[in-house]
Order: C-alpha cells, then structure tokens, then sequence
C-alpha cells in the first residue's frame, strides 16, 4: 500500500486543516510467525524493527480491534517520507499498518472505523484524515463531532517543501504552547482559517499571504525554529504565493504558481544562511489519499 505525506495547520488551520503532498511511503504486509521487519530508504537507519515499529503496532490494533489473534507479521518498508519534520511520516506509519491488516482480514472495517482506530492511537486526525482522503481536509474530532469533509483544490498551484535536515521532536513542539491564548490571537486565526479556504475555492492567489497567518502555534516555536523568520522572508521576495510551518515543523510549506526552482534555490539558500542544512523538494497535492493493492 502507498500512503501519503501530510501537511497540516497550513498555518492558521491548527489541528483543523490537512493537506495530502505526493510524497509516500510504501508498506507491504504478510502475515508470518513473529515479527520481521524490513526498512529501507527514509529513517532505515533509526526506526525501530521490532514490537514497537509504528507499523507493526497498527496492524496489532486492527487485529485486537477485530478479535483475531496476532500471531506475526511480515513488513516491508519503503520510505520516503522524512521522519520527525512535520510531514506526517508516523500517520503514515499507523494508516500503513492498519489499512495492511485490514486488507488481511478481508476489509472487516470501513475506512471510517480505521480512520477513528487511528486517532485514538496517533492523535492527530489532520495529519491521518488527509493522508487517508488525500485532498484538503477539514476535520473535526471530537465526542460530540467527529466530522471530516473534503475540500477541491485548484488546479496550478504547485507547492515547494523546505526539509530541514535536523529533525525535531513533535511532542515538544506542542508542548511549547500555551494552554489559554488572547482572544484576539483566537479571532485572528478564525478570520485566517476561513481566508485561506476562500482563497482557495476563488483562487484569489493574492489573499493566500495575508490567510496563512498565525498566532496560535508559529510564533510560540519560533523558540525552536529560530531561522523561520528568515525563511520566511525569502519565500516573500521569491514569489511565494504564501508559506507556513508543516505540521510542527522543522519543514516549511509555500504555495507557488509558475517554475518553482527560483523559490526552491532561494529556501535552500536562506536556511543556509542559518548554519543548516536541508533540501527543497517540489511536489504537488495527491488527490486520491492511501491506496491499498493485493501484492502479485
């Protein structure tokens, strides 16, 4: 199966908006006796081959969810998401899993039910939402709503990620934020939020700017990430359409129109300007989301 990276926030969205990249990683499951777990590509040399691999805990999930006994499992990795920039690769990671064993199993949950299997793992139903629909996602998980709805997304735009090579540690990236925040910060990003899909769905290419502010999440790991400013920067004097932290970062998200190898060069160029390294990659939006197939 090949499931796709994520983007998330998109920068006033926190926790609300998710954007599926064409970006994947790849997972083959078998069932066997055990635990055998092959990694190759992103993160090989770190991620864990045993019980705890994320995928291996997913596939375990769907099992005890649907009361059959786990005896072992087979995996095959292919990464090319880069683990711990913001980019979803643990969502991935679980959705491989669970949509794998779910295959296995002869499909004994809706998509739905793996997608709320999922959250009460992960965590984080924008990153999982997007990568399990592909598109823009708008989601809602709550106990009293538990809403996901899909989004077009306009043909031509292209998007350029700046991939910092030092990973970063999503659970102190959210621990950095404050419980309570202003209420203007809170109003500020609810006008934003509403923006960006406006722009979007009017393609009024010069509000993506202005509506992928924020005050709920960027300014507070600026602490953590104190070259965005100046990547930031850069993205504006070379026609980024707008730019925003992925996710909890370190990757840096910009919407372009037109060759996107000027903006690509000038992130690059910019992040080295802070003493680090990274890539930029250029990628568009996967419409389709995480796609299961019978191994020949």
């Amino acid at each position: 199966m090949r499931v796709p990276a994520t983007a998330a926030n998109l920068g006033p969205g926190f926790d609300a908006l998710g954007l599926a990249l064409t970006l994947y990683n790849e997972v083959e499951l078998e069932e066997a006796e055990g635990i055998e777990v092959e990694i190759g590509g992103e993160g090989a040399a770190t991620l864990p081959r045993g019980e705890e691999n994320l995928v291996v805990q997913g596939a375990r999930a769907v099992y005890r969810s649907t009361g059959r006994p786990f005896r072992g499992l087979r995996v095959r990795q292919t990464n090319r998401i880069p683990p711990g920039r913001g980019l979803g690769g643990s969502a991935s990671a679980w959705l491989g899993g669970m949509l794998g064993a779910n295959a296995l199993l002869g499909d004994r949950l809706s998509r739905e039910a793996v997608l709320d299997l999922a959250i009460q793992h992960e965590g984080h139903p924008d990153n999982l939402a997007a990568a399990l629909h592909g598109g823009l996602i708008v989601v809602c998980w709550e106990p009293e709503a538990r809403l996901v709805a899909k989004l077009p997304v306009p043909d031509g735009i292209g998007l350029v990620l700046l991939v910092p090579d030092r990973e970063a540690s999503t659970r102190e990236a959210r621990a950095i934020l404050p419980e309570v925040v202003p209420r203007q910060d809170a109003v500020f990003n609810v006008g934003r939020a509403c923006l960006l899909l406006a722009a979007l769905w009017q393609e009024r290419w010069d509000l993506l700017a202005p509506a992928m502010a924020d005050r709920l999440h960027q300014p507070y790991r600026r602490g953590l990430f104190p070259w965005i400013d100046g990547v930031f920067a850069a993205a504006r004097r070379s026609g980024a359409l707008g730019w925003a932290l992925s996710g909890a970062g370190p990757s840096v998200l910009t919407v372009v129109r037109g060759a996107p190898e000027p903006l690509a060069r000038a992130l690059e160029a910019a992040l080295a300007a802070e003493g680090l390294k990274g890539q930029s990659l250029v990628l568009g939006v996967d419409r389709e989301g995480a796609r299961v197939e019978e191994m020949s």
